[in-house]
């Protein structure tokens, strides 16, 4: 018997199984039987994620998403109210168009957000967050892996493939979930100058991704990559979906604090000021977090992304970096909490893991010190955790504390391996 005389799911030989159907690389079969036992879990996965959708779950409340992120997120107040009340209006007017109408014709814009901040200040997980609670598709890419038609990379349409991939290929949910860019702003170009200085990689993927933000319909690659034109294509429109961008934007502010300098120039020429005047930060007293309050589109294509890009992220708010404190309270407080993290895994084992307050204090020291933010929180427990965890079994029915020479003895460690 020839070793394709067989169905390569139920492994049972052509004599049992019946008329096998042939895969189209022809290196696969599959018999009638399992073929229908397919359609049935299809179908059947099919229904459970229609009664997941959120129009299902209705919307909630600004205040009620706010009152959820602040069960994950620590912090980042203003940033939270900023984030529910864009995508609760997102939702509000993609689901009410398809249940209420829209009898005026009233457009209502979409509602994608700019998020500007730290390294390891939060903005991935706000997005994720959000979506998770309003339990819709959700996809993660970074722009600095995008270039345009021609040069190495991938092709911004591989950011839609993500999302279908994340609602199981119903592309009809995915037209409805949240797609967050990240390192939107290594994208920006080089110069203000429109000359043969600037990035044209850069504002290329910027162009390309104009159409995507507003809404359009786009042909993805089912199986990623470039484009080529015997290829079949996926089909989805991009009107519904969400779009959140971040980035560092290292320099924004500087650019922010000298058209503020110079604004207040010309009202000290004038001889007069208005009645509540801009936050204008002096020299001595300069703050990065306080600056970004009072970005302005004409300081972001300053700083080198393209007006028209900018028109398409309505929504721009900046986050805090976070303080020694707030990572303190990063690492114990959420739901989700690195520390009770570890403490679970150490109950599977019988062991009940405590940490000393001041050793929580000095390993977000160590994150603020090394510019990680909350992002190397999860490294620096690691590496105090591993020997711990590879003995863990021996210390069942015991009381195991992490102390602040613990912490010490394993920063040391790692600042030696790194010299």
């Amino acid at each position: 018997m020839k070793k394709t005389d067989k169905c390569d799911f139920c492994n049972n030989p052509r004599e049992i199984a019946g008329s096998l159907i042939e895969g189209a690389s022809q290196s696969v079969h599959i018999c009638e039987n399992c073929a229908r036992e397919s359609v049935k879990i299809l179908h059947k996965n099919r229904v459970q994620m229609a009664e997941e959708k959120p129009e299902k779950m209705g919307i909630p409340t600004p205040k009620e998403l706010v009152a959820r992120l602040d069960q994950y997120v620590v912090g980042q107040d203003d940033a939270k109210k900023t984030l529910a009340v864009a995508v609760v209006n997102h939702y509000k007017r993609l689901l009410n168009n398809d249940e209420i109408g829209n009898d005026q014709g009233v457009e209502i814009d979409k509602s994608n957000v700019l998020i500007l901040g730290p390294t390891g200040s939060g903005k991935t997980l706000l997005a994720q967050s959000l979506a998770k609670m309003l339990n819709v598709p959700f996809a993660i890419g970074d722009a600095t892996t995008l270039t345009e038609a021609g040069y190495v990379g991938e092709d911004v349409e591989n950011l839609l493939l993500k999302l279908i991939r994340a609602a199981n290929d119903d592309i009809e949910w995915a037209e409805r979930g949240i797609i967050y860019i990240d390192e939107i702003d290594k994208i920006g170009k080089t110069s203000q100058n429109v000359s043969i200085t600037r990035d044209v990689s850069g504002e290329g993927v910027q162009q390309a991704l104009l159409k995507m933000l507003e809404g359009t319909l786009a042909n993805v690659p089912p199986q990623g990559g470039r484009k080529h034109p015997e290829q079949q294509y996926l089909e989805i429109n991009t009107k519904n979906i969400l779009f959140i961008c971040g980035g560092t934007f290292v320099g924004l502010a500087d650019i922010i604090q000298k058209r503020l300098k110079k604004d207040e120039n010309k009202v000290n020429k004038i001889g007069f000021s208005k009645e509540e005047p801009l936050v204008i930060a002096k020299e001595k007293d300069y703050d990065e977090n306080d600056m970004l309050k009072n970005v302005i589109s004409d300081d972001l294509v300053k700083f080198g992304l393209i007006p028209e890009l900018i028109g398409r992220l309505p929504v721009v708010t900046p986050i805090q970096e976070l303080s020694v404190e707030t990572l303190t309270k990063v690492l114990t407080e959420p739901k989700n909490a690195l520390i009770k993290q570890f403490q679970q895994l150490c109950k599977y084992d019988k062991v009940t893991l405590e940490f000393m307050p001041e050793a929580i204090h000095r390993i977000a020291e160590v994150a603020k010190e090394n510019e990680t933010g909350a992002r190397g929180l999860r490294s620096i427990l690691e590496k105090i955790m591993n020997p711990i965890m590879f003995d863990l079994s021996s210390f069942s029915g015991q009381v195991v504390c992490v102390t602040l020479e613990m912490v010490n003895n394993s920063v040391k460690k790692t600042q030696k391996a790194a010299a």
